[in-house]
């Protein structure tokens, strides 16, 4: 796992694209829709279910977005506050949902995002902390040293 220090430089880059990706002041994915739309035609095509929509893309984008804040928070927090990552991936979100619907009118803000972006934050806070947890098991399990 990455060393606080770098934890702290990983999460100020990642603030730093999280809000030119959410304060864009149109949708980030408005230039690729139509790519977006003919793949995933194709991938139906395929045999991919229908179900496997521009929604589902969507939300799944959310999620893995969000997945780093939570690690990163939870590094920095350590494993003890590792609900931190969830915390501060919720507060996040809400923030960005609410300038969005105050600042941008071309954005689309919902409830669903915040949920999605929230879950994505989880899931990378429990990654972090099952990650936490291995490193010092491994460093535990060293045979003790005598003379």
């Amino acid at each position: 796992m990455l060393p606080r220090r770098a934890a702290i430089w990983g999460l100020a880059i990642y603030v730093l694209v999280l809000g030119l990706i959410a304060f864009w002041p149109v949708p980030v994915d408005q230039g690729a829709s139509d790519l977006l739309m003919r793949s995933l035609r194709k991938l139906h095509r395929w045999g991919v279910p229908t179900w496997f929509d521009y929604r589902v893309v969507e939300l799944a984008s959310n999620v893995i977005l969000f997945l780093p804040l939570g690690a990163l928070v939870t590094r920095i927090l350590g494993p003890r506050l590792w609900w931190g990552g969830v915390a501060v991936g919720f507060v996040v979100s809400v923030l960005i949902e609410l300038s969005q619907l105050i600042f941008l009118p071309a954005r689309f803000p919902s409830v669903a995002d915040v949920a999605a972006n929230t879950f994505g934050a989880m899931v990378g806070a429990l990654a972090a902390l099952l990650l936490m947890a291995y490193q010092d098991r491994v460093r535990n399990t060293d045979p003790a040293r005598t003379l």
